[in-house]
């Protein structure tokens, strides 16, 4: 089995917030999606969902803010799973809940070391 980053972002897009009972559901399909996943040994680490603030830090030590929650390529959490190729990763990406509300998942194979 290979490792893989799911990279979520994004997601609600339409500037909406859902109510309390919407926020509910949402979080019981993602509990249930890495429930499933983790039966079927695909999931290695479901990584936290990341705070919205964070500093850049760039050659020269040089510190800025950022990245700012309304950019649309923020990254909103990430997880670790186990495939046997990039297809079947991204395949298993299919089935996240973040795809309901407009989200996306950037799957990314992890190098070998």
């Amino acid at each position: 089995m290979n490792e893989f980053v799911f990279l979520y972002r994004g997601g609600m897009s339409d500037g909406t917030q859902p109510s309390p009972k919407e926020m509910e559901a949402i979080m019981q399909r993602w509990q249930a999606w890495f429930a499933k996943l983790g039966e079927e040994g695909k999931l290695k680490d479901w990584g936290a969902p990341l705070q919205r603030e964070g500093k850049h830090v760039a050659a020269g030590g040089v510190i800025t803010d950022g990245p700012f929650a309304e950019g649309k390529e923020v990254i909103g959490g990430y997880s670790i799973i186990k495939a046997k190729d990039l297809t079947e990763a991204a395949t298993i990406a299919k089935g996240c809940p973040a795809l309901e509300t407009g989200g996306r998942v950037e799957v990314r194979p992890v190098a070998p070391m």
